[in-house]
């Protein structure tokens, strides 16, 4: 019994440290777009509610890939060390070894590409016509991007490029995405991208934030746009992503003006108002805060907008 009750204990140890590496606190924002897409694809289309679920799936994979990938990368180059600001995971916090996080890694590999391709079977009724299979070769792409982050003999997150994987897949492939299988590969237009790139403004943010916090620790290993741009522009950065991020909006909203229910975002303003004080006013670790201040105001702005539209239509 006593064998029995340590070996449940080191399960339960083992699962905490995974979950940690997972960082599920960072999963608003990757559903943000996905849901908004889908949101603004019920508006104008009838969608199938089981292809949308495996769109979120898949994007909750996708995310999770991402991160445990990010510490697998930033443990193996020896940035991430005992004077990191931001909070301690799986990996670098000794909870998990190095052999139980690339395991980690390959079964999400693996649910990505399992959930992926039922998305697409689902969404076109086949996996061998052209437009299927360009999905499935961006969902390839959207894998190997979120892997490449740190991992691998040249990643890009330590070259100052994340900002441009972060806008174009969090933001334009997330939303304009998620519409695309939605609707069945019609129906996509211009206006899309507005939304589409407003959300990947406010990702380009969260990372920014991130990377300022860990200007200290990071300036040894890697090349961030934070460190190039220095503390003050740095944040001068952060407060154009999300201005930009809003006249995105505002300008779609211009261009779908028929009804003031697709305003219902705007009562977010505080939020960001309240995210770029703590932006201009904290340093390192007091900074972490403004991190799920903006992935929670990202997704509920979403999400408000999302149903503005659909509730117009009612």
């Amino acid at each position: 019994m006593a064998l029995k009750g340590k070996f449940a204990n080191f399960a339960a140890m083992k699962v905490k440290a995974a979950l940690q590496s997972m960082r599920l606190r960072t999963l608003p924002l990757s559903t943000a777009g996905v849901l908004l897409g889908i949101l603004l694809a019920v508006a104008d289309w009838k969608v199938d509610p089981w292809t949308a679920v495996l769109i979120v799936l898949t994007t909750i994979c996708l995310q999770i890939l991402s991160n445990l990938s990010n510490e697998l990368g930033d443990v193996l180059r020896g940035t991430d060390t005992a004077e990191r600001q931001g909070p301690q995971y799986g990996l670098n916090g000794g909870g998990l070894t190095i052999a139980q996080m690339k395991l980690l890694i390959g079964t999400f590999v693996g649910l990505c590409v399992v959930f992926g391709t039922a998305m697409t079977w689902r969404a076109f009724g086949t996996l061998l016509d052209l437009t299927p299979i360009l999905v499935l070769m961006l969902g390839a792409a959207a894998i190997a991007a979120a892997m490449k982050y740190t991992l691998g003999p040249n990643p890009y997150g330590y070259r100052a490029k994340g900002d441009i994987y972060v806008f174009i897949f969090f933001g334009l492939v997330s939303v304009l995405g998620a519409y695309f299988v939605c609707t069945n590969g019609l129906g996509l237009h211009w206006k899309l991208l507005l939304p589409g790139a407003a959300v990947g403004f406010f990702s380009v943010g969260v990372l920014n934030v991130n990377n300022i916090r860990d200007m200290k620790t990071d300036a040894a290993t890697r090349t961030t746009v934070a460190l190039k741009l220095g503390g003050q522009r740095a944040r001068i950065y952060q407060t154009v992503l999300i201005a930009l991020g809003w006249a995105c909006l505002i300008a779609y909203c211009l261009l779908c003006w028929p009804s003031w229910w697709h305003w219902m975002w705007v009562v977010t303003l505080p939020l960001y108002i309240k995210h770029l004080q703590m932006v201009w006013t904290r340093t390192d670790r007091a900074l972490d805060p403004a991190l799920p201040l903006l992935v929670l105001s990202t997704f509920l702005l979403c999400l408000l907008l999302g149903v503005g539209f659909c509730v117009y239509l009612i």
